[in-house]
């Protein structure tokens, strides 16, 4: 309850970017064409590998797996975040933010699982080739691909039950361009000791232990590919492996950095610029690094392509 003559807060201001009125409108043209580009791309690998049989396999099913969890987590954030762009701030309810709150949680720590899966999946490739086919067997694949999902969004309601019992008054301004935890938490007016320490001890198991999975996993394919003989398959190996690096490390360094060891106090353009990292960017350069790099992806939408124009020059009349 509020003391004295505050009342609850039912809706929340979102302030989105500071001091960008003179340039909303190039702000909003720019991040409306990144979400496009965002969805167009991870629906592309989505529809390629339902559609190519060849790609049904672990590597690829695990791609699709991951961009259908950008999609969910772009969605999420970005529309709303446009319309905050557009209207220099924006109106959300209580229950709306924490709603959202709920779904970045989810699709995020479900991205850190999925990631640490694809880790291990080339781990097992590069490292153990000859028994890749037993350790990558059907049964585990499923397990892989449905657990992730389960795991987030089953877990996460205690979390969010909890930020239902903080309560908020005067102030309901969120210095941030959507509901993110620490500046949620920044106007709450209740204690909200156990909601962090909720935060921290699902955020240890789900994104700091994965990245440090990862950071392994990786350091062992790169042992694997110093051995390589040919100097042109170390090369194409190392720079594959680069690709997936920086991703994984613009993800999980901005994350950990944020909500795990947060470095310092950040400005709000600093964190503005750190969120905007994993919420836009990360997402972004997914389907760029995945498929524009890869061989079998390049080939196989090829093929789709060619299939495509074959049929729309020879047209089948009946």
């Amino acid at each position: 309850m509020c003391e004295g003559n505050g009342s609850t807060v039912t809706e929340f201001f979102i302030v989105g970017f500071k001091n960008s009125e003179n340039f909303k409108v190039s702000l909003f043209v720019l991040f409306l064409l990144t979400y496009f580009a965002i969805i167009l791309g991870n629906f592309f690998i989505i529809i390629l590998v339902s559609a190519c049989h060849h790609l049904r396999v672990p590597m690829y099913l695990f791609l699709r797996n991951l961009s259908v969890a950008d999609i969910v987590f772009t969605t999420n954030i970005m529309p709303n975040m446009l319309y905050v762009i557009l209207k220099s701030g924006g109106d959300i309810s209580v229950t709306g933010c924490i709603i959202q709150y709920y779904v970045l949680c989810g699709s995020t720590y479900t991205q850190s699982l999925i990631l640490t899966v694809m880790a291990f999946d080339r781990y097992v490739a590069i490292c153990h080739p000859l028994r890749y086919a037993a350790v990558m067997n059907h049964k585990l694949c499923l397990h892989f691909i449905f657990w992730p999902w389960v795991i987030c969004f089953i877990l996460l309601p205690i979390e969010v039950a909890s930020l239902f019992h903080v309560t908020f008054c005067g102030s309901n301004i969120i210095e941030h361009f959507f509901c993110d935890f620490a500046p949620l938490l920044a106007i709450a007016s209740s204690d909200t000791s156990m909601v962090e320490t909720e935060d921290f001890i699902f955020a240890i198991p789900l994104m700091f232990m994965p990245f440090v999975a990862i950071t392994f996993s990786y350091f062992y394919i790169v042992i694997s590919i110093l051995k390589i003989t040919s100097i042109g398959g170390r090369w194409k190996a190392f720079s594959t492996c680069s690709a997936h690096l920086t991703t994984i490390f613009i993800f999980y360094g901005t994350q950990i950095t944020i909500y795990i060891f947060p470095v310092g106090e950040d400005t709000f353009y600093g964190k503005t610029v750190k969120s905007l990292l994993y919420t836009v960017l990360t997402p972004f350069i997914n389907p760029i690094i995945y498929t524009m790099r890869n061989h079998e992806i390049r080939r196989a939408a090829q093929h789709i392509m060619y299939k495509r124009s074959k049929t729309t020059i020879n047209p089948t009349f009946h």
